[in-house]
C-alpha cells in the first residue's frame, strides 16, 4: 500500500509509473455482471438478504464447484461473504481461542495471519523457500506440530509466489492435520487461475477433506475485486455458527452484487473468465522471458495466480532498497518480500503481472536499465 501511495503521488506530478505491485486483475468485472448491475440499479428495493447469502447464489456456487473443481458439495454448506476476507474472518472467529497456535507458511499473504492474530492466535511462521516451492508440506507441518497447535492455514496457489502445492501433497498435509485433531483453512482464491495438471483442470481439496473450511472469491477468476463478494464451504456443523457470526459482523453480503453474480456462472461468462486466464498465462511468459533476459532470476516458476517472486539478492541491494530504486529511478512499483514474512524477506520482491503486456514490457525494460546502472 505504501508503494502504491508513493506511485500515485508520482503520477499526480505527471510521471508515468508502471504499477506491478498490485494484485488486482485489470480486466474488470465480466460484461454480463455489469449489464445485470445496470438493470437492477433502477430504484428497486435492494434489501438485506440472509446472512449466508441468497439461496440461488449458494446453489450456483455449489454447482460451479462441482463442475469446475471436482467438489461434490451441497448448497447448504456454502456461506456467501463480503469478499474472501470476510470468509477468513468468520473461520478464524469460529475456530480460534486466545493462545491457540496456528501454523502458516512463510512467505504468505499477510492478512491471513493478521485475521488469526486478531482473535488471539499465536501465529507461527514456517520457513519454506524455493526447495519447497514456497509452500508447506506434510513433513514440515508434522515436524512443527506441538501440543498447543490447533490448526493450519494453507493457500494454494499462493500470494506472493504464485506457486501451488501438488494435490497429493495437499491431501497428505490436511489428512495428517485432521488425524492430529487440528482444523484446516484452505485458501483457494487463486485456484481458478491455476495451471492444468496432466491436462486436467485444478481440483479443490473439498472432495478429499470435506471437514476443511475452504475459501474462494469472485475477485480473481472473475475479476470482481471491488464488488466484495466471496464464499466459504464449511462443514455442516459450522453453518449455524457462521450464520450467527455473519449476522453480527456485517449482516449480509452486498445484495446487488449477489443478484448480479448469478451471471458469472453462465457458459458465456465462464468462457470470458477462461479466456482471461489464458491471457494471464501469456503475460507470465512475457515476464519470465523478460526477467531472464535482464538477469533477474525466478527460483520457482509460478503455476497459478498472477505473481512472480523475483530473487534480487544478486543485485547488491536488499529487496526494500531494490523496490525504492525501482520506483524512484525506473518508475516501476514492486512489493518487497518483507510484506509477506521473514524468510527471504530482503532477498525477494513480488511482481504482479495483472496488467497489460505493453506495460509489462515497458516495466521490464526499465528494470533492465536500472540493473545496468547499479
Amino acid at each position: 500500500m505504501e508503494y502504491g501511495r508513493r506511485a500515485a503521488e508520482m503520477e499526480s506530478d505527471g510521471t508515468h509509473v508502471v504499477k506491478l505491485n498490485i494484485g488486482e486483475p485489470d480486466f474488470g468485472a465480466p460484461p454480463a455482471f455489469l449489464a445485470k448491475i445496470r438493470k437492477i440499479s433502477d430504484g428497486r428495493p435492494l434489501p438485506y438478504t440472509g446472512a449466508l447469502g441468497t439461496p440461488e447464489l449458494r446453489e450456483a456456487i455449489a454447482k460451479f464447484s462441482r463442475d469446475h473443481f471436482g467438489s461434490p458439495i451441497e448448497a447448504e454448506r456454502v456461506v456467501v461473504t463480503t469478499g474472501a476476507s470476510a470468509a477468513l474472518v468468520l473461520a478464524c472467529a469460529a475456530l480460534i481461542d486466545p493462545g491457540d497456535e496456528v501454523l502458516v507458511a512463510d512467505p504468505s499473504y499477510p492478512c491471513n495471519r493478521s485475521f488469526a492474530s486478531a482473535f488471539g492466535a499465536d501465529v507461527r511462521l514456517l520457513p519454506t523457500g524455493p526447495e519447497r516451492r514456497f509452500q508447506l508440506d506434510a513433513q514440515l507441518v508434522a515436524d512443527a506440530w506441538t501440543e498447543r497447535t490447533r490448526g493450519v492455514m494453507i493457500a494454494s496457489p499462493s500470494n506472493p509466489t504464485g506457486t501451488s502445492m501438488s494435490h497429493d501433497e495437499l491431501v497428505a498435509t490436511v489428512r495428517d492435520v485432521e488425524a492430529r485433531g487440528g482444523w484446516r483453512i484452505v485458501d483457494e482464491i487463486y485456484l481458478g487461475l491455476a495451471d492444468d495438471v496432466d491436462g486436467r483442470p485444478p481440483r479443490s481439496i473439498i472432495a478429499d477433506d470435506p471437514s476443511a473450511i475452504v475459501v474462494n472469491s469472485f475477485s480473481k477468476f472473475f475479476g470482481m475485486t471491488g464488488w466484495r463478494l466471496g464464499w466459504a464451504v464449511v462443514p455442516e456443523e459450522m453453518v449455524g455458527v457462521a450464520e450467527k457470526l455473519a449476522q453480527n459482523f456485517y449482516i449480509c453480503p452486498p445484495t446487488a452484487a449477489q443478484i448480479a453474480a448469478l451471471e458469472c456462472f453462465t457458459p458465456d461468462t465462464v468462457a470470458v473468465a477462461q479466456e482471461r486466464r489464458a491471457i494471464l498465462r501469456r503475460r507470465r511468459e512475457v515476464v519470465l522471458d523478460g526477467l531472464s533476459r535482464i538477469g533477474l532470476p525466478v527460483p520457482v516458476i509460478p503455476d497459478g495466480a498472477f505473481y512472480v517472486y523475483v530473487d534480487v539478492s544478486g543485485t547488491g541491494l536488499t529487496a526494500s532498497q531494490f523496490c525504492d530504486a525501482a520506483l524512484t529511478q525506473a518508475h516501476v512499483a514492486l512489493t518487497p518480500g518483507k510484506d509477506f514474512g521473514v524468510e527471504g524477506a530482503e532477498d525477494y520482491v513480488r511482481l504482479s503481472y495483472a496488467t497489460d503486456e505493453d506495460e509489462l514490457t515497458v516495466g521490464i525494460e526499465r528494470l533492465g536499465e536500472l540493473l545496468g546502472s547499479l
